[in-house]
């Protein structure tokens, strides 16, 4: 199983610190698993122009390819002004509409103020949801006060970090099985 991290900012340093965390929870549970951590900061990513997501060379086409080989996604969003920032956005316009079709999305979403709660399931979700992605409904909200230090230090967001990695694997687990399942109905 391919799993994709993807810290959805080219600013800060709190969803890099939480995917962090996600990455080392889901390695240390799950060993065996491929988890690849892209960190759009360390990147430069064009802006999409309308061309498929194959013709991208460079950085950009590195970042698309990989998201689009993986089988499950864990997008860790900061909340800037009431919305995802651009360079997440971008990534999406970057990508086919199918782009999550059988694949398994998670997210964690970093914020100065509980005010932004409702972001990842008024704006994030709806995204995800078009693009066909089957979506882990719990997410993990983090907030400025969880921080101290450059470290998580609110034992409740690890152990909701470590439900959300084990929910990601499960239920791309579960897919997997159901899609293999229904594949073998068919007599060709």
């Amino acid at each position: 199983m391919k799993i994709v991290g993807l810290s959805g900012s080219i600013v800060g340093s709190k969803t890099r610190i939480a995917m962090n965390s996600a990455k080392k929870a889901l390695t240390e549970k799950y060993p065996d698993l491929e988890m690849t951590l892209i960190d759009l900061a360390d990147y430069d990513v064009k802006f999409s122009d309308g061309r498929n997501f194959l013709d991208y060379e460079g950085d950009t086409g590195f970042v698309t390819k990989t998201i689009m080989e993986a089988d499950a996604i864990i997008i860790g969003t900061p909340i800037f002004q009431a919305s995802i920032p651009a360079a997440l956005k971008n990534i999406f316009d970057l990508l086919p509409v199918n782009a999550f079709q059988d694949k398994v999305v998670s997210m964690l979403v970093t914020a100065g103020s509980p005010k932004h709660y409702l972001v990842a399931d008024l704006q994030l979700k709806p995204i995800l949801s078009y693009m066909k992605a089957q979506i882990v409904q719990t997410y993990v909200f983090i907030e400025e006060r969880d921080f101290h230090q450059k470290e998580i230090v609110n034992d409740d967001v690890l152990h909701r970090l470590d439900r959300l990695v084990e929910d990601t694997v499960v239920l791309t687990e579960t897919f997997k099985k159901v899609r293999e399942d229904k594949e073998a109905e068919y007599d060709f």
